[in-house]
């Protein structure tokens, strides 16, 4: 069956960069998927052994479904601000990805010391506008692992 996630070729611009955010869970808890930057198990581990395309297929993936559930409830206003926002908290991302994924990044890395995403660039959508920092974070990873889950079970991921 193909994947339709990670059925192109990767663009040539320059080698994939690891997504790691320094938050892996299957390696020191033993997650099937990476609660930081949502590989799963074989990919962590295989990843050093992974061709150009292999990478960049998985951060296909990784970046879709991040963006699928991350545009539904906020809108980013300035990407110069997200990033700044980033490097002041020395939060990593990768400026290829989309900046839903830099967003995925911050709250992962610093939910519990912004109160609010004002000066982020970032704005809340109205209907998800009432919830904290950390229930935000938690909505989006509860969503993103389900969806990665179901994608797995749909491609057989193993």
């Amino acid at each position: 069956m193909t994947d339709p996630f990670t059925d192109t070729l990767t663009d040539a611009r320059a080698p994939v960069k690891t997504p790691c955010i320094g938050i892996c869970s299957t390696t020191s808890v033993g997650d099937w998927v990476c609660r930081g930057c949502k590989r799963y198990s074989t990919e962590v581990i295989g990843w050093i052994s992974f061709g150009e395309e292999e990478k960049a297929a998985v951060m296909r993936r990784i970046e879709k479904l991040n963006k699928q559930i991350l545009e539904e409830k906020f809108a980013i206003d300035s990407e110069d601000e997200l990033r700044a926002g980033l490097r002041r908290l020395s939060v990593p991302y990768d400026p290829a990805l989309s900046p839903y994924c830099w967003l995925h990044n911050l709250l992962k890395k610093a939910h519990h010391r912004i109160g609010t995403l004002e000066g982020f660039g970032v704005s809340v959508r109205p209907e998800y506008a009432g919830l904290s920092m950390g229930e935000l974070e938690q909505q989006v990873e509860k969503e993103i692992l389900v969806l990665t889950q179901a994608h797995a079970e749909r491609y057989r991921v193993s």
